[in-house]
């Protein structure tokens, strides 16, 4: 296992805590003891993979990763990548909530699988239970379709105010567009 250490633009990976040391050494704000070299030897040895950060001075740190590259290059291209596919995530779930709120007018049939509270019979406790709804109507878009049937739900006397409703997101509410005409 590698360490990156970064301090402002002063960047390097190394291959052990004396290299380190060197480098923080080379460094005029930073001090370096032995307290310092023995904590950077506990944390190369944990088996966390979790960053480090150091007090310089003031609100002034420099910051120690773990890694398994051998060069900046791949660690650079490595958190490149990561952010890459974080920004791909995210446009897809822009996207997706476009889709839920693009107004559509016409008949949807929908199911939305719910946690309804209901009263277990021989404890009389109260437990959460799947319950599917199912039904088809008119609405403006999907996010319509969905606050409908759940405003509908909330409203029936029979589903405890407790009951949960999953996200128009989920995996719990499906969807289909039948068109203008029903």
């Amino acid at each position: 296992m590698n360490l990156y250490i970064r301090y402002f633009q002063n960047e390097i990976l190394v291959k052990s805590v004396e290299e380190a040391c060197d480098f923080l050494s080379s460094i005029p704000d930073i001090k370096v003891d032995d307290a310092l070299a023995n904590d950077l030897r506990r944390f190369l040895a944990d088996p966390a993979m979790y960053p480090k950060r150091y007090k310089v001075k003031g609100k002034s740190y420099f910051i120690v990763i773990k890694t398994p590259f051998e060069t900046i290059k791949e660690f650079q291209d490595e958190g490149a990548a990561k952010r890459e596919g974080r920004e791909l995530r995210q446009a897809e779930r822009r996207d997706r909530i476009d889709h839920i709120t693009r107004l559509r007018v016409g008949w949807y049939e929908a199911c939305l699988t719910f946690k309804r509270v209901v009263s277990h019979p021989t404890t009389q406790k109260f437990m959460y239970c799947d319950t599917p709804f199912r039904a088809r109507l008119k609405a403006t878009s999907v996010q319509d379709c969905y606050n409908r049937i759940v405003d509908h739900l909330r409203a029936r006397r029979d589903v405890d105010p407790r009951s949960q409703f999953p996200s128009v997101k989920g995996r719990n509410f499906e969807y289909t567009f039948l068109g203008m005409e029903g």
